[in-house]
């Protein structure tokens, strides 16, 4: 290792999850020029499961972020480098990945996830170099790192006159004459917040272009809005995005990159709905006697402070049920042709979160009191809501619920969450005339779907297991009898 790997050390993306081969950096907790230490969270990045802190694994100056906020990098690949030897000489820092780096993607990103980005965090202020503005467009095939104010000085660029600074991204010497626009001496970088730049990204707005109108010279969201109506049709960059076609003001359609959670519940699905032969079952059934024990649970000092709910009870009726039918707890293993039966319940909760759907599950959950039943589900919940869910969470799910009825949905046809035998649908309960000892009186009813895997589950044991499930909801009393 020469002197120069051993002074500057770089950081690669890496694998925060089981198997995952890529994560969109959401945010940056540094920026070029900060000192780091060991241990410290230097990013937040979002994967197909959730969003994770890295922190970095040893000391020094922040040189450089090879990527922005925004970005989907490649697991394995260099997000960041640090200076371990701040103020040890001139020698040259090493050169941002290529293509052909081992740990680099084979392509670099397009151009576009380059363009209109902040190279300093919103609460650090303006950064040293923020005097120099960037080249309006990245050379084809070439990262712009973003580098610390402090280190050594980058090659030269091609024009005496306006040379680039060590605070500049890294050009070759023919990245201005390549993408046609030259740096221009003296010209200020354009101060914006991250979401503002992103906006005249999609809307192909240069933002050196655009008249600040916010304290200290802020660029605005209007700012962007105006500038980009004040650009005339005959003028409009040749190649605008179709999202940023369809953010202009007052266009009706939005289009927003597939990615993150959206991007993994999607291939999820497609794949569960067209690998696993789905049958789903339904029942309707008086739930009355259990809303009154909902009633009275939450009065019970044992369960003071826990989440006592409907859905509660629900997912404990389902783990008696599946200890009644312990087979219908399994998984189809389609490389070795087995069926895959577990002495355990790892029971996922669908949660609806800002990011999307997730499935995070409860582990162990057939060994679980109603107690800490009640206190694992409220924190898979609320961690669920804050988004600090974590891969290992999400992963070794057996059976699912999904509760549709906080949304006055009577029931649905769910699908299964891959590598899951079943998944109960918890419709709304709702006041219904019922017969009930023979007169027809309201009674607190609701709906309950069972898909299941055909494969491993057949008809009978599916029904026997729905059939358990309302069965304990008639007559919670049988919780105790049953279970």
């Amino acid at each position: 290792m020469t002197a120069v790997e051993q002074r500057f050390r770089e950081f690669k993306m890496p694998d925060v999850g089981e198997g995952l081969t890529e994560a969109e950096i959401l945010k940056w907790f540094v920026a070029p020029g900060d000192t780091v230490t060991d241990g410290q969270v230097v990013c937040e990045v979002e994967t197909a499961k959730a969003a994770v802190e890295l922190p970095i694994p040893f000391d020094g100056v922040v040189h450089e972020l090879r990527f922005d906020e925004g970005t989907t990098v490649d697991v394995g690949t260099v997000i960041i480098s640090v200076d371990t030897q701040p103020g040890a000489g001139d020698a040259p820092a090493p050169a941002p990945e290529t293509a052909t780096a081992p740990e680099a993607p084979e392509a670099a990103p397009e151009p576009a996830e380059q363009e209109g980005r902040q190279a300093n965090l919103v609460g650090y202020g303006a950064a040293p170099s923020s005097t120099k503005r960037r080249p309006r467009k990245p050379v084809p095939g070439q990262q712009q790192p973003r580098t610390a104010p402090a280190a050594p000085a980058a090659p030269a660029a091609p024009k005496a006159q306006a040379p680039a600074p060590a605070s500049a991204p890294v050009e070759t010497a023919a990245g201005p004459e390549l993408n046609g626009h030259g740096p221009r001496p003296g010209a200020a970088r354009p101060l914006a917040k991250p979401p503002v730049r992103k906006l005249a990204k999609d809307l192909g707005i240069d933002l050196a272009t655009v008249t600040p109108t916010g304290p200290d010279g802020i660029i605005t969201r209007d700012d962007v809005h105006a500038a980009a109506e004040a650009v005339p049709a005959a003028e409009a960059p040749a190649a605008v995005p179709a999202a940023a076609e369809a953010a202009a003001p007052g266009a009706r359609e939005r289009r927003v990159p597939i990615k993150g959670v959206r991007k993994a519940t999607a291939q999820a699905m497609v794949s569960s709905a067209f690998t696993a032969p789905h049958v789903t079952e339904f029942v309707t059934v008086d739930v009355t006697r259990t809303m009154k024990l909902v009633a009275d649970l939450k009065q019970d000092p044992d369960l003071a402070g826990l989440r006592v709910n409907p859905l509660l009870l629900v997912a404990k009726a389902l783990l008696v049920a599946i200890k009644r039918n312990p087979d219908v707890n399994a998984s189809w293993d389609e490389e070795n042709q087995e069926i895959v039966y577990k002495d355990y319940v790892n029971l996922g909760i669908a949660a609806a979160t800002p990011r999307g759907l997730i499935v995070p599950n409860i582990k162990d959950a057939g060994a679980k009191t109603l107690p800490e039943l009640a206190s694992a589900l409220g924190e898979l919940v609320s961690t669920a809501r804050e988004g600090r869910t974590s891969p290992a969470a999400m992963s070794g799910g057996t059976v699912t619920i999904t509760n549709v009825g906080v949304f006055g949905v009577d029931t649905g046809t769910p699908i299964l969450n891959p590598g899951e035998s079943a998944i109960l649908a918890f419709g709304a309960v709702k006041l219904q005339p019922w017969v009930h000892k023979g007169e027809v009186k309201p009674r607190q009813v609701t709906t309950l779907a069972l898909s299941f895997d055909h494969r491993l589950v057949d008809g009978e044991l599916g029904s026997r297991v729905l059939a358990d499930v309302a069965a304990i909801l008639e007559r919670p009393k049988r919780l105790i009898t049953w279970g």
